[in-house]
């Protein structure tokens, strides 16, 4: 489903000078299965999650998602059909989950990407509904998500991203700053969507999560 072949990557300062982050770097997700990023800080693990997401494209080497080449300037280009069709099948939920909230209720989230997809009314609200019953967040349909926890507020971030039913969902340290409740709620979840046949590609510092998940692990750095 995703292949990354001899990736290079380096952040650009404004003055030009190069701070390289990987290095020939090489990893494939097979359709339905579970893979977790392990790492230190500062080793990749964010850069490679934004490149198959095309947040961010390799100085050298091939992305491809189905086999197909993900490159910048297909998903640039304006009204981009490969882009849109891509960000429909990959999810990606941020670290820090506030960036991707901007709705004024957490029904609106959820419901956001399936309306931009001209989905039915009645097929947005069953996503909606479907979602936040697996959630835990039926009785935060009308709040607005700054009024609601961290833990609240990375699962409506899932849920946002689930609602456009994604062949892939990557999670970036999907635990971070969670308690212990919110934390085996989301690996319930995540488990049952790789039981259900869902590909689920995650960063994380906890290994416990990866023996909970049973994720085959990739090391980065």
């Amino acid at each position: 489903m995703v292949e990354l072949s001899h990736i290079d990557f380096a952040y650009r300062q404004p003055d030009g000078e190069a701070h390289p982050v990987l290095h020939d770097f090489s990893m494939t997700i097979r359709r339905g299965e579970c893979v977790a990023l392990l790492g230190p800080n500062g080793s990749g693990k964010t850069t490679i999650m934004r490149i198959i997401n095309a947040l961010a494209f390799p100085d050298a080497g091939v992305y491809r998602l189905g086999g197909t080449p993900v490159e910048r300037g297909i998903v640039q280009a304006r009204d981009s059909r490969f882009a849109k069709a891509l960000h429909q099948r990959v999810g990606f939920v941020f670290q820090n989950a506030d960036v991707q909230l901007f709705c004024p209720s957490v029904g609106e989230e959820i419901a956001f990407g399936p309306l931009q997809m001209g989905l039915p009314e009645a097929e947005v609200d069953r996503r909606v509904a479907d979602l936040a019953g697996l959630l835990g967040l039926d009785g935060m349909i009308d709040r607005a998500p700054y009024r609601l926890s961290g833990g609240e507020r990375k699962r409506v971030a899932i849920a946002a991203c689930l609602s456009m039913n994604p062949d892939l969902l990557v999670l970036d340290e999907p635990t971070d700053g969670l308690d212990e409740r919110n934390t085996d709620l989301l690996v319930r979840v995540l488990a049952d969507l790789v039981a259900a046949g869902k590909t689920v590609l995650l960063s994380t510092h906890h290994p416990d999560i990866v023996e909970r998940l049973d994720a085959r692990v990739v090391r980065v750095g």
